[in-house]
């Protein structure tokens, strides 16, 4: 097998790290920065519409992992491909949604 299925892999960890920040404030009842509001990924959205985006996150996720690749998470390069797709989208969103949210200098009691 070649590594073609990687890349679809590696872009559906990236979907799937975006979905999670998006429903969990969404589930928690807060507004989150999202593509939609203004200025774009710097203003807030409503709950509701972040539900909504992480869910179509994570449909892009799969679709990406079990249509377009072949994902099997007990394959070692699958697993690899996976994690860097989530980790390499993770840490810059942390980094840039941080400003905004306190994230990149928190207080110390």
């Amino acid at each position: 097998m070649d590594g073609h299925h990687l890349l679809p892999v590696f872009f559906g960890g990236a979907f799937i790290a975006n979905a999670l920040p998006h429903i969990v404030s969404g589930l928690m009842g807060q507004p989150f920065q999202t593509p939609f509001a203004r200025p774009r990924g710097q203003g807030q959205s409503s709950s509701t519409i972040n539900v909504l985006w992480g869910l179509a996150n994570l449909v892009a996720a799969y679709l990406l992992l079990f249509r377009l690749g072949d994902f099997h998470l007990r394959e070692s390069g699958d697993a690899i491909a996976f994690g860097l797709g989530a980790a390499l989208l993770s840490l810059p969103l942390a980094w840039h949604f941080g400003r905004f949210n306190g994230g990149n200098r928190p207080e110390r009691p």
